[in-house]
């Protein structure tokens, strides 16, 4: 985007309303200023709108790794139970035995009257292994107790959060869907002509913006990717053409960091789900020495993200109303890049996946229907 369209992203936006009430014929509005106000609070909507998809997206992750967690534990605790009624068994039987032997004679007396001593010996050989073996009986059964109520508590503790944060995604999906009902509330109020000047304006901002980094030398050389990093390309083109979904990671959908983090799972190397967390948990890289497979996150919140492709290009799932698509680099602010991959050595030799004619087609703006289909909802 152009350097005008960023200062305006980041200053305070003018409601779609005010830009669409009409003025006094003496005053004739700025049709530009008119568009660059629209495109403001558009770009402003689904950037929220991606922010909170992502924090569902993170809540999602959480999720699933507190349910694994309630599941290990109700196989611990189920088979600590189990080891404890064995361990209950035995020492109800040391209690009989003990019960039924209390008026013997001790060892001690007995060997004092022992005629063969040497066998009185024997003897309280095996009865003080005996005696060892009912200590650590009684041992395992107050171990087997403390661990069945230590267990018990983790597993409370697991669905107590399981609950917890089911209860937050609910929340984070209500909002979602409250900032595309936003999106489209605002799309729906405009015309053809408003529509198409929009895109035009936002196309020409973002050709400007890829003319200026190109010449920058920010991105230098070209570069071969590794053999994971082949994988991922080579997956993350495979789904050209098909729409963004908030939530979704595949296979007939995607969100931005559902297809990135797919893309990697696919080459092998699983990496985090969110973009935040990619930014956030991957090697850094600078631009200037990007390969392909390499992510690049946009806006300072690193609430969006793309897989390079080589050549100042991208594979994006841009956002609601678009499809995933080829793009250049500069499309969005860029925050950085991350490398999923740091060890990985670049191949020797490298041949770039063929794109089909339509990879540029489409709107890097998603300028069509925003609403979240039925099949978003967990």
């Amino acid at each position: 985007m152009s350097g005008r369209l960023l200062r305006l992203i980041c200053t305070a936006t003018v409601a779609v309303q005010a830009a669409l009430v009409p003025v006094p014929a003496t005053a004739a509005p700025d049709p530009q200023r008119s568009v660059s106000q629209l495109l403001t609070d558009l770009q402003r909507l689904y950037r929220e709108t991606e922010q909170a998809t992502e924090a569902y997206n993170a809540t999602e992750e959480k999720l699933k790794e507190r349910r694994a967690d309630a599941r290990r534990l109700e196989r611990d605790l189920a088979r600590a139970r189990t080891a404890l009624h064995d361990s209950r068994r035995a020492a109800g039987r040391l209690a009989r035995q003990q019960y039924q032997g209390s008026t013997d004679i001790s060892p001690y007396v007995r060997l004092l009257l022992a005629r063969d001593p040497q066998h009185a010996l024997e003897e309280g050989h095996v009865i003080g292994q005996l005696a060892r073996e009912r200590a650590r009986t009684l041992r395992r059964f107050t171990t087997g107790e403390r661990r069945a109520d230590t267990l018990a508590r983790r597993a409370r503790s697991a669905l107590n959060e399981q609950v917890a944060l089911a209860r937050q995604q609910e929340k984070q999906r209500d909002d979602v869907r409250a900032r595309l009902a936003g999106v489209e509330e605002m799309i729906s109020s405009l015309s053809g002509d408003q529509l198409a000047a929009l895109a035009a304006f936002e196309r020409d901002g973002i050709a400007k913006a890829q003319d200026r980094m190109m010449a920058s030398g920010a991105l230098s050389g070209s570069r071969a990717p590794s053999a994971e990093g082949e994988r991922a390309v080579r997956y993350a083109v495979d789904q050209l053409g098909k729409p963004y979904v908030w939530g979704a990671q595949g296979p007939r959908a995607y969100d931005c960091s559902g297809l990135t983090s797919q893309a990697w799972d696919h080459a092998g190397k699983p990496i985090p789900r969110t973009s935040q967390e990619q930014w956030a948990r991957l090697r850094h890289v600078p631009l200037s020495a990007l390969r392909p497979g390499d992510l690049v996150v946009y806006f300072p919140e690193a609430t969006h993200v793309a897989l390079y492709l080589g050549g100042g290009m991208v594979v994006q799932a841009p956002r609601p109303g678009a499809h995933v698509k080829v793009s250049p680099i500069a499309a969005n602010p860029v925050l950085g890049a991350v490398r999923p991959d740091p060890r990985g050595k670049p191949l020797g030799r490298y041949a770039p996946p063929r794109l089909p004619a339509s990879a540029l087609h489409g709107s890097n703006e998603g300028y069509a229907s925003a609403a979240a289909p039925a099949t978003s909802a967990r």
